[in-house]
């Protein structure tokens, strides 16, 4: 099976948004893909995790050691890899994925869905992009982006990249086709 990285909020959300996150760990889990997360116990991405093992699925957390403390690290973490920078983070995490799934989450989260969707957009890498917007969380940033691309900023073809669902079945399917 592969390995799905999973953007989310570590911080303080509704509990529909944990309950979504849990949602999607539970089923990454039970369709034996490996979950690769930022590295955190707390709020969604603890949600994520902690839902995925209870269902017999394997994880995988990466954290700089700058966020060891702040963010409270997985220790429960099936596998938990400690970087020195963010930077570090990142290219493990885009490295160990085979597919990325963002849900909601604040501007952590959007820079990781900008960075992999850019990355595909420019050929480097062709893993599979989703945005997982059950609640409309992303609709108005989806509105602007449209808007751009009558404008020319943005290119229809990299809209087309992002893989956009508001269902975790979906998700899923699109983030472990291959």
């Amino acid at each position: 099976m592969s390995a799905v990285c999973v953007y989310c909020s570590s911080g303080t959300v509704e509990q529909r948004f944990i309950d979504l996150a849990a949602e999607v760990g539970t089923a990454l889990a039970e369709a034996g893909h490996t979950i690769v997360s930022g590295g955190g116990n707390i709020s969604m991405m603890g949600a994520l995790v902690t839902a995925a093992r209870a269902a017999g699925g394997h994880t995988v957390g990466i954290i700089p050691r700058s966020l060891m403390d702040r963010e409270v690290a997985d220790l429960g973490s099936d596998e938990l890899v400690v970087t020195e920078t963010m930077r570090e983070r990142k290219r493990l995490m885009d490295e160990r994925a085979d597919g990325f799934i963002t849900l909601p989450g604040g501007i952590g989260t959007l820079e990781e869905l900008f960075e992999t969707w850019t990355g595909g957009y420019l050929g480097m890498h062709d893993k599979p992009v989703v945005l997982l917007d059950p609640f409309d969380f992303y609709a108005p940033l989806l509105t602007w982006l449209r808007e751009l691309s009558t404008t020319g900023f943005v290119s229809q073809r990299s809209l087309d990249r992002l893989l956009v669902t508001s269902s975790v079945d979906e998700a899923l399917e699109l983030a472990t086709r291959g």
